[in-house]
């Protein structure tokens, strides 16, 4: 299963009006449970990946989901989007340094940040290197996925 897949079904969940879902399908069993609030909470997934790798947009990609989110945004720049809905955190603990400041040289691989989504702790890295130009989430608020959290200045 994909993450675009996984993306459809958690889409299809949140929409209908049932509490539970469970899918399985070669091997990659999803389970998920609304909690008390109309936000679904996840039971337990297996999707073969701990964490899925953001995509870094370049100004001639095709794709343009999500225009409206991405109004501002420097077109010649690659932009770091959350691939999951989580908490942003910019560094590993709160006594740490963050990972990346405005300024900050990061290579291809490079951790940037953390999503947290269930308790789990997700490390988000960079897909190009470059300089960071601008943070665009506030540390310790919510993210939505492909909500823009860094534009990279390709090197």
């Amino acid at each position: 299963m994909d993450l675009k897949q996984l993306e459809k079904l958690i889409d299809l969940f949140e929409k209908k009006e049932i509490s539970e879902l469970e899918y399985e399908k070669e091997g990659v069993k999803v389970k998920m449970k609304k909690g008390g609030e109309s936000t679904p909470a996840f039971i337990s997934s297996h999707v073969g990946h701990a964490v899925p790798h953001p995509v870094a947009h370049h100004p001639d990609s095709a794709k343009d989901e999500g225009a409206g989110k991405k109004t501002g945004l420097d077109p010649n720049l690659a932009t770091v989007e959350s691939p999951i809905v989580g908490t942003f955190y910019r560094s590993p603990s709160p006594e740490a340094p963050p990972y990346v400041d405005v300024g900050s040289t990061v290579e291809k691989g490079q951790v940037l940040c953390i999503v947290e989504a269930m308790k789990v702790m997700n490390e988000i890295e960079s897909e190009v290197r470059g300089k960071i130009v601008s943070i665009l989430a506030e540390n310790a608020q919510p993210v939505e996925y492909g909500e823009p959290l860094f534009q990279v200045e390709p090197l």
